[in-house]
């Protein structure tokens, strides 16, 4: 790759992963206004509220894994212009979507009280959670079916509309639950319950906002015949990704339930420490996000157009650009570290907690650089969506979940002990991810010239 080929990757790069980590930010400010407000309240607010967020978790890792699949077969084909295939791979993604998310809501409306007895045996953090539980699920159906439009604008190079909609609902969001959460004026502060009313505002805002913007534009409008469209050749495409990042999607997502069930069960502070070390790892998890898409759709464009060494060349440059990210994610922890530590309302022995975790975390953000960008983005670009799920089999769920598990049940290790193995699975893959990448799975043309 000469200099000036360099110059326009570059350019390529930032006018996607900016806007698209500027989203993954906003995004993660809207569950981090959410804990930042809960956790001036109480801890057991803060602690019940993060596990009752499970259950959205759970669901998005399905929507996940069908958005993820979708979006990867949607970008080469729109690399290589065919806009008529593009929309009807999205009209799929919206059935199988609103399907997963109907779902869901049905569970955490019916039977909140069980499915918060999954993750902590203690009587308040079920009472706080299941109320909010059982509010909050009318806004499943809403967020599941605008993350498929606002996929649609990151891979049809419209991210900056997706920016602008997450830039919104941070506003509303915050001040909604500046009101509902601790009553001013006539409003009643409703706590918990206030943060989930908030969060199916913004839903709502989001879905509408989607909608108009899918309608305005033509290579993107839905219609009868691309919603309800069906072909076994689309639906066999799709599914030949859907498995492989269907399994990484709920191997990675379920560890992070189990390491709830976990937490949760070594009391009420390393949940309190442990949710607020979340909230610090999602904001600074943003940039990685965005490169990792960016990379998926870069890549996935060239793939799309059969320009398959320039592919490659792009795949050596994300090398680089993961290790510079890895390098900027240690920077970011040292920033925000020291604000999460002062600024949340902790028992001292949840703030000795929260401050270990954030230390660990150095090493920790570096490795999920790589996992993200490379595993996460240049991968499945071409379809190679196995990979990860692999990865994670081994390292999450035959080393860091049972490990942990003894830990925490067997030989009640330390909380600190636990944490770190816990978190162990992302520094293990590491060393293995170079070694897939050279056997070019991911080098690959989806499109089909009669689709």
């Amino acid at each position: 790759m000469n200099t000036e080929e360099k110059r326009y990757f570059n350019k390529e790069l930032m006018t996607l992963a900016i806007p698209l980590a500027l989203q993954n930010l906003l995004n993660a400010l809207v569950g981090a206004s959410d804990a930042l407000m809960l956790g001036r309240l109480t801890q057991n607010a803060i602690a019940a509220v993060s596990l009752a967020n499970q259950i959205s978790f759970v669901m998005s890792l399905f929507n996940g894994a069908m958005i993820g699949a979708v979006s990867v077969l949607i970008a080469q084909y729109w690399g290589k212009k065919d806009y008529i295939n593009a929309r009807r791979f999205l009209g799929m993604a919206v059935r199988y979507v609103a399907v997963i998310s109907f779902i869901f809501f049905l569970l955490a409306f019916a039977i909140p009280e069980k499915l918060m007895a999954i993750f902590t045996p203690e009587y308040e953090l079920i009472r706080i959670g299941a109320q909010y539980l059982r509010i909050v699920s009318f806004s499943y159906m809403f967020a599941g079916i605008s993350q498929c439009f606002l996929m649609m604008m990151k891979v049809t190079n419209h991210a900056k509309m997706s920016v602008w909609i997450s830039a919104v609902i941070v506003i509303v969001d915050m001040t909604v639950d500046l009101f509902l959460i601790y009553g001013i004026g006539p409003v009643p502060a409703l706590g918990a319950n206030g943060s989930a009313y908030s969060t199916i505002a913004v839903e709502v805002i989001a879905l509408i906002w989607c909608l108009i913007w899918v309608r305005k534009k033509e290579n993107v409008r839905l219609d009868r015949s691309t919603v309800f469209f069906f072909s076994k050749t689309h639906e066999k495409d799709v599914w030949g990704i859907i498995p492989g990042m269907l399994a990484s999607s709920l191997s990675w997502g379920l560890s992070i339930t189990v390491h709830s069930f976990i937490l949760g069960h070594l009391g009420t502070d390393a949940t309190a420490a442990a949710s607020v070390t979340s909230v610090a790892q999602q904001l600074i998890q943003c940039l990685a996000h965005g490169l990792s898409s960016g990379a998926g759709i870069m890549i996935a464009q060239k793939l799309g157009q059969n320009m398959l060494e320039k592919a490659k060349d792009y795949g050596k440059r994300f090398w680089r650009v993961a290790f510079l990210n890895g390098l900027g994610n240690i920077c970011l922890i040292a920033i925000v570290g020291p604000f999460v530590y002062l600024f949340y309302v902790l028992e001292p022995q949840a703030k000795s907690y929260l401050l270990q975790m954030i230390i660990f975390n150095v090493v920790y953000m570096f490795a999920f650089a790589y996992n993200t960008i490379i595993t996460c983005g240049v991968f499945p670009a071409g379809g190679d969506s196995k990979y990860d799920a692999i990865s994670v089999f081994f390292a999450t769920w035959c080393f860091a979940i049972p490990l942990s598990l003894l830990g925490c049940f067997v030989f009640h290790w330390p909380v600190m002990v636990v944490y770190v193995v816990m978190c162990l699975d992302e520094i293990v893959k590491v060393p293995f991810i170079r070694r897939r990448y050279n056997r070019y799975l991911w080098l690959r043309n989806l499109t089909r010239e009669n689709a």
